[in-house]
């Protein structure tokens, strides 16, 4: 079994998972972690949803800030096998590792290749858009 938390500060993972759920039609076993809404320990609630997880299951998190009270709150995790954190999420990072099929245990490679294309998402649209102008005229 593959979990996915996406996990934040106040609202923003709810709206990230909410996002996700419409795009790929409520794909993978996503749960949001929107911390800091009640008075309940981040702890306690990351314990709450990892209760289930078994020590041959994989999960995946993604936390809004490198350094965080968020991301370092899923710190000593990280030494579990088959237990991954990336920071700094986004839909496209997020997206094709949810859609990754479950049938095998999710690689290093996989997470920095789906890393490194999400940053080539990371685009100034003015100069993108400036670029093809460029281009078209270029092609006349």
């Amino acid at each position: 079994m593959r979990k996915i938390i996406i996990a934040s500060h106040n609202k923003m993972a709810e709206g990230i998972k909410d996002t996700l759920n419409y795009i790929t039609g409520g794909h993978g076993n996503v749960h949001a972690l929107s911390a800091y809404l009640n008075n309940t320990p981040i702890q306690e609630e990351i314990e709450e949803l990892l209760k289930d997880v078994k020590e041959e299951d994989e999960v995946l998190v993604f936390t809004d800030l490198l350094g965080g009270s968020v991301n370092q709150a899923f710190f000593p995790y990280t030494s579990r096998p088959h237990f991954h954190v990336i920071s700094g999420m986004n839909l496209p990072v997020i997206m094709p590792l949810v859609l990754e099929l479950n049938d095998q245990y999710l690689t290093a490679d996989k997470i920095h290749f789906a890393l490194n294309e999400a940053k080539e998402q990371l685009v100034y649209v003015n100069d993108f858009v400036a670029n093809m102008s460029d281009d078209d005229e270029d092609d006349e």
